[in-house]
């Protein structure tokens, strides 16, 4: 009887945590969504806070966020969407080549070319900054996404790390029993390797997928247009000096968190077997 009290005093207070926890997540969240549904002229900065509007709900401050002529907040969800699909794909391609060989293959050197592309972690994006813009400008591709695209392609030592780390988990008897069957080292890649470190590519698809949407340094940097903004642009151009939209920035920014909570459910699974693989063999 001490011993079922004391299990569930245990798991009450576990759940008790748990809420308070998430409390912490979901009531931003509410507060986002009650300034969202507020009028124009409403002071959304009170003492408490408002979490319901007080007179109607103007659910038509979705459509303002998204269709404003002068601010075409759907395109920019278009340019990033498009963005994702080449940086995604990019930075899994050149990130699964490099890590390969690292994890697979036995050459001289190796270790050595290992150590170097881990220690690059250890520099900042914004010690690079200015020389990468130097590089791209004089290669004329300011004011295009070519200087957000094309460093996806080649890879990142972080990725490099993880997927190298997770494919060393794989048995080595599945590429010797390859190449008993005639199989060189390609085909053992694509046809064995690979299906085999889906939740490691998961964890580094989704990882690339949050940084490019968060992404407002590099588009502010590099692109020059409107028509080329990307979400993050986008949600900083509602308020500003002269203009305090809070009410449709809350509503674009609940919006912009849609897609990542669908990517999350959808690759959920092998964000937890990769995540909890990552690390086994060193």
């Amino acid at each position: 009887m001490r011993s079922r009290l004391s299990r569930l005093g245990s798991s009450t207070a576990t759940y008790v945590g748990l809420v308070a926890l998430s409390a912490l997540v979901i009531l931003p969240l509410g507060w986002m969504f009650t300034v969202a549904l507020t009028p124009d002229d409403t002071n959304v900065f009170t003492n408490p806070p408002p979490w319901f509007p007080t007179e109607y709900w103007e659910w038509e401050n979705f459509g303002r966020a998204l269709f404003d002529p002068s601010r075409p907040f759907i395109l920019y969800l278009a340019n990033t969407v498009f963005l994702e699909v080449f940086v995604v794909f990019g930075s899994l391609v050149s990130c699964a080549i490099v890590a390969y060989p690292l994890a697979r293959m036995r050459f001289k050197g190796r270790d050595v070319v290992f150590t170097i592309i881990v220690l690059t972690m250890l520099i900042p994006w914004q010690a690079m900054m200015i020389p990468q813009f130097v590089v791209f400008y004089e290669l004329g591709w300011y004011g295009s996404y070519l200087p957000l695209i094309v460093p996806a392609y080649t890879g990142s030592a972080f990725f490099v790390f993880l997927i190298r780390q997770y494919m060393k988990t794989i048995p080595m008897e599945l590429d010797e029993a390859a190449r008993l069957d005639g199989a060189g080292h390609f085909r053992i890649f694509w046809s064995i390797i690979l299906p085999l470190s889906k939740p490691a590519l998961a964890v580094c698809a989704v990882f690339t997928f949050l940084g490019t949407w968060n992404d407002l340094l590099g588009p502010v940097i590099y692109l020059n247009r409107q028509d080329q903004f990307t979400a993050a642009v986008g949600l900083a151009g509602f308020v500003s000096i002269q203009n305090q939209e809070y009410n449709l920035l809350m509503a674009a920014n609940l919006i912009t968190i849609v897609p990542v909570v669908i990517l999350y459910f959808v690759a959920q699974k092998y964000l937890i077997g990769g995540i909890a693989s990552m690390g086994l063999k060193g």
